[in-house]
């Protein structure tokens, strides 16, 4: 198979989605992910070790897994996690091998690799920064007894699970250093895709590192935002699809879309929201990409077939 070249920004279990649908569209394909998690697994080892969190770099390796067996078994091994109170209880054995590959490899991305090989990983997978961070973040009524009061929230687990209105958002250290690689996948890429994601602590992160952000406005790929399925969560409570694009101009004044990928579920008023899409220079395309039995869940197919008709050729003009 060959394809665009594509960057794909984000974190989780939204980046993972869009990483198994892009598997069916093109070959060359590098994540590039947040590596702000303080939570779990992730926080425990970041804590002891003080390495990158591990957890979203083995989701988006087992994301790109071969479509055999050999890929399959070895997906599930690294996404193994062990029961009970003890030290490893709560552990990915995968978040296990990667820190063990770390301190073997003075290079984090070269233990990142050695996975992908195990994996017969289709793409690549690369940290954001190249320090651990943390997001910190001005919520309106975190505290439900105080609606009209601002609570400064740290930490990426406590700014998803905190209710409440967003209103600003901050990275520390405040201008992390990214990967020199990361930086030249972005200006090299067909097509940049953000999203899906945990709004503010999976897909805005990205645009607050300043190597990134400086490469995602100069980069001559084309950039295409996928909306969540889900609107309204915890850190994006009252939002609608329009407000995600008006939070991403907020957070990214000079970077500019191409296209922006809605399901029909999240489209209140089409032509409103293509006014939205059209005051960051995007296009909008509504298509239908959740999962029929859990819609708030992509489905790979649906969504692989939606990226195909907005990618297209997806080479540079």
């Amino acid at each position: 198979m060959s394809g665009p070249v594509v960057a794909a920004l984000g974190g989780g279990h939204g980046l993972a989605a869009s990483l198994a649908a892009l598997r069916f569209v093109t070959d060359e394909i590098t994540a590039i992910v947040t590596v702000a998690d303080n939570g779990g697994s992730s926080g425990r080892l970041r804590g002891e070790f003080g390495v990158l969190p591990p957890g979203d770099l083995r989701m988006a390796l087992s994301a790109l897994c071969e479509e055999t067996e050999w890929g399959h078994t070895w997906r599930d091994v690294l996404q193994h996690r062990f029961e009970g109170t003890g030290p490893l209880g709560g552990h990915a054995l995968g978040n296990l091998l990667i820190v063990a590959l770390w301190e073997l490899h003075e290079d984090p991305v070269a233990g990142l690799e050695l996975v992908g090989r195990l994996l017969n990983a289709r793409g690549r997978v690369l940290p954001m920064a190249s320090v651990p961070l943390d997001i910190e973040a001005d919520v309106l009524g975190a505290d439900p007894k105080a609606p009209t009061e601002v609570t400064l929230v740290r930490g990426q687990a406590q700014v998803a699970t905190t209710k409440g209105k967003v209103q600003d958002l901050r990275l520390l250290p405040d201008a992390p250093p990214a990967y020199p690689e990361s930086i030249a996948a972005i200006r090299a890429a067909d097509w940049v895709i953000l999203g899906p994601g945990s709004w503010f602590t999976s897909v805005m992160p990205h645009l607050l590192v300043p190597d990134l952000a400086d490469a995602l406005a100069v980069t001559r790929a084309r950039r295409l935002l996928v909306l969540n399925l889900e609107m309204v969560t915890n850190e994006t409570a009252g939002f609608s699809a329009i407000h995600h694009l008006e939070s991403f101009a907020a957070h990214a004044p000079g970077i500019r879309l191409d296209a922006v990928l809605a399901d029909p579920s999240v489209v209140e008023d089409q032509g409103e929201l293509e006014e939205a899409c059209a005051a960051l220079g995007a296009e909008l395309h509504v298509h239908r990409v959740a999962n029929s039995t859990a819609p708030t869940q992509h489905d790979r197919l649906r969504l692989a077939t939606a990226l195909q008709d907005v990618l297209g050729s997806g080479r540079r003009p």
